[in-house]
Order: structure tokens, then sequence, then C-alpha cells
């Protein structure tokens, strides 16, 4: 077994089963390694630090949770995926995406009045 692989599985098992939101740092202490530690194993092992991971998987939870044939209350959709506030939601939406959330809802609108009942008519990817 390599090393690291161990605390990697159970470290990354945390953060998906919170869907991303575990702070990392609580992670590092119970695991008994430190920061720098344990971002080398991710690195090493999945090619991610853990913050990205997290990150990435509170980030598709979210977009999972938009629903674009309705309206969009940006900040309780922020709010409740953990994120500090709308300005930091928005910042990793277009770090993620290259789109505004809002961008983003006008695009999936128009891809599914355009392609009704596509294969990706329930996925949250922009098509533009």
């Amino acid at each position: 077994m390599r090393p690291g692989l161990g605390l990697v599985r159970h470290t990354s098992s945390v953060i998906a089963a919170t869907s991303g939101a575990v702070a990392i740092g609580d992670l590092r202490v119970a695991a008994g390694v430190s920061s720098t530690h344990l971002a080398q194993r991710f690195k090493e092992l999945v090619g991610v630090t853990p913050k990205r991971l997290a990150r990435t998987y509170r980030f598709a939870d979210t977009v999972f949770a938009i629903n674009p044939a309705g309206p969009v209350d940006w900040g309780d959709l922020a709010g409740g995926a953990g994120y500090f506030d709308q300005a930091h939601f928005g910042h990793e939406f277009r770090a993620f995406t290259g789109l505004t959330p809002t961008r983003y809802v006008e695009v999936r609108r128009r891809f599914l009045r355009e392609h009704p009942g596509h294969v990706l008519d329930g996925w949250p990817l922009p098509a533009d």
C-alpha cells in the first residue's frame, strides 16, 4: 500500500460525505498530521489538495441544487451551501465555470428551450 493512502481515503470519504462542507483543518487535526503532509499526500495520490477537492464537491452539490426552470434565490443558495457570502459564491462560480451564476442560468434555460428532451436535460451543464 502506498504511504498516505489510508489517510487520503479516509479524508476524501469525509469530504465526499459532507459534500465538501468540512473544515480541512479539522480533518488534519483529527488525522494528527500537518497541513503540508496532508496536502502533499493528496497532490501525490489524487492530483489536487484536499481543499480543492472540498471546493469541487461543494460547488458541484450547489450547481445540482439549481433549478433553471424556476427563480433562483442566489443568497439562499450560497448560504445553504456554506459559502461565506454571495460574493464568495459568485467568485467560486466564475472560477469553476467562467460564467457568472446569472449567465449560467440564462445559458441553461436557453439550452432547455432549444433542446427539449436532450440527454443532458437533467444535467447542470451549460451548452453554450
